[in-house]
């Protein structure tokens, strides 16, 4: 990567175009032409429409719900710029599916989350932007710079300004109870947190106990993200069992299917909060969805780093 001065260029994927025009929104610039198609075989073409030559460019691309194409088509990208002669290439990904497989928990499985980050590596990208990884080491897995962005002051901002009374903040599991204390800290409330026990690779996961004080008190459950709603509504039934009052969810990624909204809607939840990642037609406009953009923060991250400055506010 070149440190001498260029245009900034922001380009979209199949699967960040909506994301990426509210970046562009924010910087006040243009969305990049670019154009990508599915033959009727499944192979994907992409084709970069405008000169790249000697520019810093960002690829936005979430890795969500198809995330085999979603990824692939990604790395088409990267090489399409590479071959453009691009002065830098930046992988935005608001969003990282394989994220989930950061390590070999059983014998005879891929750690694929680390293929994932060496194609990328391979494919010619210079940094990757992220949100909110399901395990913050994947950093370590890339050898080029990673920008990890937190939803957390964006999520907490809305919480404040909720004016919600007398709450304490949940972990659905062990697992994410550090980062549970890191909203309490924000949000000035105690922690409470689950017990959850997943006895297969699939999404089933059954709460076996609750750790805290929820009677007659109001209950934010929060987590990285949620695919099924199994696991929030599991928790939201455990706490009102406990005598907990109002319950929401705030989750990073919203990745439900129609199954998870007929979840959420049977469940105890009164609302779930989720940012926009993931562009999900099963959430917009949900009467019990609340979705918070973190574009800006994506392009304030841009903004800095094409600048040469310092994003580590961006996490205060």
């Amino acid at each position: 990567m070149s440190c001498k001065n260029s245009e900034l260029k922001i380009f979209a994927g199949s699967s960040g175009k909506h994301f990426a025009k509210k970046m562009c929104e924010y910087l006040g610039i243009e969305l990049g032409q670019s154009y990508s198609m599915t033959f009727s075989e499944g192979n994907t073409f992409v084709k970069v429409q405008e000169t790249v030559r000697d520019k810093d460019v960002y690829i936005v691309q979430p890795v969500a719900f198809k995330p085999n194409d979603d990824f692939m088509e990604l790395l088409f990208w990267v090489d399409a710029f590479k071959r453009a002669s691009a002065n830098s290439i930046t992988v935005v990904m608001p969003f990282f599916s394989y994220a989930k497989a950061d390590k070999k928990d059983e014998p005879r499985v891929s750690i694929r989350a680390r293929v994932c980050a060496d194609a990328i590596e391979v494919s010619g990208a210079d940094r990757v932007i992220t949100m909110d990884l399901h395990s913050p080491q994947i950093q370590g897995f890339f050898k080029i710079p990673v920008d990890h962005l937190l939803a957390r002051p964006v999520l907490c901002k809305y919480i404040k300004e909720s004016n919600i009374d007398n709450y304490v903040i949940a972990a659905p599991d062990a697992g994410f109870a550090k980062d549970a204390r890191k909203y309490s800290l924000d949000l000035d409330v105690p922690t409470v947190i689950g017990d959850k026990e997943r006895k297969a690779n699939d999404e089933k996961a059954e709460i076996l106990e609750i750790i805290g004080d929820v009677k007659n008190k109001n209950v934010i459950i929060v987590d990285d993200f949620t695919t099924s709603c199994g696991t929030l509504a599991d928790m939201a039934k455990g706490l009102k069992n406990m005598g907990a009052k109002d319950i929401y969810a705030c989750v990073s990624h919203g990745i439900l299917q129609k199954k998870g909204i007929e979840k959420l809607e049977k469940s105890y939840i009164k609302e779930l909060i989720v940012t926009d990642s993931i562009y999900n037609e099963n959430t917009l406009n949900h009467s019990r969805v609340t979705t918070i953009s973190v574009a800006p923060l994506f392009a304030e991250a841009i903004k800095r780093i094409h600048a040469r400055e310092s994003v580590s506010t961006l996490f205060e």
